[in-house]
């Protein structure tokens, strides 16, 4: 049986308290909110603070709410993000990645703050201390090199957040709580494409909340891939968000790709395609083929890199179909059974398939 290593417990009720105690703890407390993810971690010795600051005691942080824009706390846990009717009407990307997080169980307790903050991942890393000892360790913890690249000087572990991309594609932002006081940042400022150093929030500071901006006139959607069907981290996810006028043009767009590098992967290029465009087949498959391009994993998760890479292309292709308006629920279950509440209802808005270009 694996045991957790000694540490000292707080528990504070409120913000205030919790960023003091953090101020004073520095660099050696982390937060812990459901504990998913981190308790598994300290057992395997992956992770070994000497506090843990729990944040399930304040109430602040598991506030919906709702004005000009939606406000999600970040101990908000992702069964209740399912479970709002806001989330899944304007937000549907957020509602579809909170929906595929690991088992019921584990969404009941795991919060959407520590989704966002959790820590990047690789087959080399996370194995019990005795096998990553056995290798010799790894650039992530206690050793010297990248044992998925080993002639880089970085690690290259991979962003497994489900909600992050979703978050992305939807414009989010959030709101950091320190002693000192506060800021509030794009959700893309959190990340940076380092597999040690893959946040850039502050010891002291704790993610607080994330805010929404309206999305009346955006069409969302997520797409996961993963061995099975149901719990496994990503190996490749794909979130799309697309502002589409009456007559079928893109006049916005954002299309994210993860779990293929340290942090989330912005598609620039392949967005600057579909402004000013309808999404024509051709349009589609030139966007796709494009998003590709930045798709380049490493050998460092359970399936292929080769694999993973190439099927950035059909993923991209399906997401940008669903908004479109096509029915994709039979490609959501060949790709990894999902249920058909997984799929994106066809938009009444939408001009038809044969007026699409097929």
């Amino acid at each position: 049986m694996m045991r957790l290593p000694n540490f000292r417990y707080y528990a504070p009720r409120t913000l205030e308290e919790a960023t003091k105690i953090l101020a004073g703890e520095g660099p050696s407390a982390s937060l812990l909110a459901g504990g998913t993810d981190l308790l598994p971690k300290m057992k395997r010795r992956q992770q070994e603070p000497e506090v843990l600051v729990a944040l399930n005691n304040i109430g602040q942080l598991k506030k919906i709410g709702n004005n000009s824009s939606l406000r999600l706390g970040a101990g908000v846990t992702l069964s209740d993000i399912v479970a709002d009717q806001r989330v899944r009407k304007d937000y549907l990307a957020l509602w579809q990645a909170a929906s595929q997080v690991a088992t019921p169980a584990l969404r009941n307790t795991a919060t959407l703050g520590g989704n966002l903050c959790v820590d990047t991942r690789c087959t080399y890393h996370d194995q019990s201390f005795e096998w990553r000892k056995a290798i010799g360790f790894c650039i992530k913890q206690d050793g010297d090199i990248c044992w998925a690249s080993p002639t880089s000087d970085r690690c290259w572990a991979v962003s497994s957040t489900d909600s992050a991309p979703a978050l992305l594609a939807l414009g989010a932002e959030v709101r950091l709580l320190s002693a000192t006081g506060e800021r509030i940042v794009a959700l893309e400022s959190l990340y940076r494409d380092d597999g040690v150093l893959y946040l850039t929030r502050q010891p002291d500071e704790i993610l607080a909340e994330v805010i929404l901006p309206t999305c009346a006139e955006w069409r969302s959607t997520y797409w996961k891939l993963r061995r099975r069907g149901a719990f496994d981290f990503p190996i490749l996810s794909v979130a799309a968000a697309l502002r589409i006028d009456a007559g079928g043009t893109v006049r916005e767009a954002r299309l994210i790709l993860s779990a293929i590098a340290s942090s989330p992967v912005s598609c620039t290029d392949a967005v600057e395609l579909l402004i000013g465009n309808r999404l024509s087949d051709e349009l589609i498959e030139e966007v796709a083929t494009l998003a590709g391009v930045s798709a380049r994993p490493k050998e460092n998760t359970d399936a292929p890199a080769y694999w993973r890479r190439r099927m950035a292309v059909p993923m991209v292709t399906w997401a940008l179909r669903e908004l479109r308006g096509d029915d994709m629920c039979d490609e959501r279950r060949r790709l990894a059974g999902q249920a058909v509440s997984m799929c994106q209802a066809p938009h009444s808005s939408q001009t038809t398939t044969k007026e699409n270009g097929k």
